[in-house]
């Protein structure tokens, strides 16, 4: 069993918002995750069988598409829910591990895995109820998202480029990185000004990461009908305006 740490007074908590409102569901985050970390310190991510029927492999960020409906409203949506390692507080994770290989960090709350130790028993792999471990057939240890901790704290790379590879190549900013243990911070900000939150709470493993909730969409049955209601008056139009839609009234 593996034990958490004491983290130090005002440290971070290093997570991601997710905004599901304006997730267009296009698996850039997946695949520039997989790009960065398969040549990265924490990798190959091995894919096997990738020509054939059930093809299988090792994916940090896996992006879910689902139609739902509001209850109340019984409107429909659909909604594009990727899925990562959510950084928890206590994360049962780490302590089931026997080994000390799955760990989180005290000065920044990544948890982490070292294949050294690793033996690949998959023990943290069925504590986890976000199914956000990964088995490597082909090295025989588990894999995860690690937040790009080695690109976030690399020296090397412009300010703006330290960030996870899967904010960075978003192209509808719907994923941001920052520290969640700071009200200050413009993530935190944001989760609190459209009230984000954490996936089941309920099971009480605090998780880090967080998501904003998708905005009522506009119904679309009164939208059509406000339209057929609407009455321009076309001499009060520019003459530029008037022309255009004669031109188009055709």
């Amino acid at each position: 069993m593996t034990c958490l740490p004491q983290a130090p007074s005002g440290a971070k908590k290093l997570g991601l918002v997710i905004d599901l409102d304006i997730c267009v569901g296009c698996h850039a985050c997946a695949v520039a995750c997989k790009e960065w970390n398969d040549g990265g310190e924490f990798g190959p991510l091995p894919d096997e069988n990738k020509q054939q029927r059930e093809p299988f492999g090792v994916w940090f960020n896996r992006v879910h598409t689902y139609d739902v409906e509001n209850v109340a409203t019984k409107q429909q949506m659909t909604v594009h829910f990727p899925r990562s390692c959510l950084h928890c507080e206590t994360p049962d994770c780490v302590t089931v591990c026997p080994t000390g290989a799955s760990y989180k960090r005290a000065e920044d709350g990544i948890v982490l895995i070292d294949e050294d130790k690793c033996i690949g028993c998959k023990l943290c792999s069925w504590a986890c109820p976000y199914g956000a471990r990964e088995y490597s057939e082909v090295r025989g240890t588990m894999q995860k998202c690690t937040l790009c901790v080695d690109r976030i704290y690399n020296e090397t790379l412009a300010v703006e480029e330290r960030q996870p590879a899967c904010v960075l190549a978003c192209p509808t900013h719907a994923r941001h990185f920052g520290d969640l243990g700071d009200a200050d911070s413009a993530v935190s900000q944001l989760v609190a000004a459209r009230e984000g939150y954490a996936l089941m709470p309920e099971l009480g493993y605090q998780p880090v990461n967080r998501y904003l909730p998708p905005r009522p969409r506009r119904d679309q049955r009164n939208a059509v009908a406000c339209k057929q209601e609407e009455k321009i008056d076309l001499e009060q139009l520019p003459p530029l305006l008037r022309w255009v839609d004669k031109l188009l009234s055709r």
